[in-house]
């Protein structure tokens, strides 16, 4: 399924077209002038090398958001450069176990010691050093050691907690059916529409009334799952779930082991010997359509990711065009088109739930169909 959006890549375009034309030119220095110029000089290239900075501020945080974090922090005082937020637990093994708190750490700035080893914090990746905290660098990345990080991150907080929430509202609908015989009540009438949603519109159609049943809870998970983390991805808590490529990985290889371990026979018979094929070219599909199989899931971890990443990123640019303009205009425009952006990301949250179950489904529904040639024989 592609989506066309021609106003919203208009409108994207032509931010990126006029990116150059916010930024500034430094000055160059001249050697030969008197000091007083100089002086002038060194003034006007500072005052034109603010706006650069702030950009440098901007895509900097950006890339801080992208990534995970060991830490919880919901704000940071400029002035004093204190972080408001909670720490959570580091997890290493590195020569046995090493538990301890990412306070260690200070936000990065300081060497944790544990055991008699000692860690440093670079771009929210945990490095071994000695205790001078020193890193050995080619090519400008750090070759020191890297422990097996099983750390509780802040990702694996939002996942955690939307796993409790789940939990905690479809428990409630199963037992308001229970009570109210097969009616729902309280946040279960707002979430039922959306599972029958699943059940009549995405599972049976592609999958069949024979077999859909199997695959309704982990359809109805995944839908569910998704769907809240890209919302939460919108929250100012500043979560990046979805955005992460080893978190929909793993959503597409649970897709590709449920397809593959529940496939019926006439699936591989697909793939290995197609039916009314010449034999010579069996030989030559056979590896392309399992490789087919592969590329299936591949697809579908991707096109979540770039998805959600690419609409953080847009949307933190145009948010961050508030402080490189500095006048009202400029930023009550960026304003009004972040706020129009944001609710086309709440569609989008649920737009890429619906793609990645509907695709999930019809894997599902492949691997599951009946031999309609001999059936008709028969």
């Amino acid at each position: 399924m592609v989506i066309s959006n021609k106003p919203l890549r208009f409108i994207i375009a032509t931010l990126v077209a006029c990116l150059p034309l916010i930024s500034f030119a430094n000055p160059v220095e001249d050697t030969t002038k008197v000091k007083t110029e100089v002086a002038h000089e060194a003034a006007a290239e500072e005052a034109h090398a603010e706006p650069t900075d702030v950009k440098s501020k901007i895509k900097a945080f950006i890339n801080h958001h992208l990534l995970d974090a060991h830490d919880f922090t919901l704000s940071v005082n400029e002035e004093t450069g204190e972080h408001y937020g909670f720490s959570l637990p580091i997890i290493l093994w590195d020569n046995g176990l090493q538990v301890f708190s990412s306070a260690k750490f200070h936000h990065g700035e300081e060497v944790a010691e544990s055991n008699g080893n000692f860690y440093v914090l670079h771009h929210e990746k945990i490095y071994k050093t000695e205790a001078d905290g020193a890193l050995t660098e080619e090519h400008g990345h750090p070759t020191n050691v890297t422990p097996l990080d099983l750390s509780i991150t802040k990702s694996v907080v939002g996942i955690i907690g939307i796993a409790i929430l789940m939990f905690i509202l479809f428990t409630g609908l199963a037992k308001s059916y229970a009570k109210n015989n097969g009616i729902a009540s309280g946040a279960g009438r707002f979430f039922e529409p959306l599972v029958l949603y699943v059940r009549d519109e995405i599972a049976i159609p592609n999958i069949g009334e024979k077999n859909y049943k199997k695959y309704m809870s982990y359809l109805l998970t995944i839908f569910f799952f998704i769907f809240f983390l890209n919302i939460l991805g919108l929250t100012p808590l500043g979560f990046n779930v979805t955005g992460n490529i080893a978190i929909t990985a793993s959503l597409a290889l649970l897709t590709y082991l449920i397809t593959t371990f529940s496939a019926n026979k006439n699936y591989w018979g697909h793939i290995f010997w197609m039916p009314g094929v010449p034999t010579p070219m069996k030989f030559i599909l056979a590896p392309i359509e399992l490789l087919g199989t592969v590329i299936k899931p591949f697809s579908l971890m991707i096109r979540l990711y770039a998805n959600i990443l690419a609409g953080h990123v847009v949307l933190m640019s145009i948010i961050g065009l508030m402080f490189i303009f500095k006048s009202w205009i400029g930023s009550t425009l960026s304003f009004g088109l972040a706020f129009a952006l944001s609710i086309l990301e709440i569609l989008v949250a649920f737009l890429q739930a619906y793609i990645f179950t509907m695709l999930s489904a019809l894997y599902f529904g492949a691997g599951n169909e009946e031999h309609h040639h001999d059936e008709a024989h028969h």
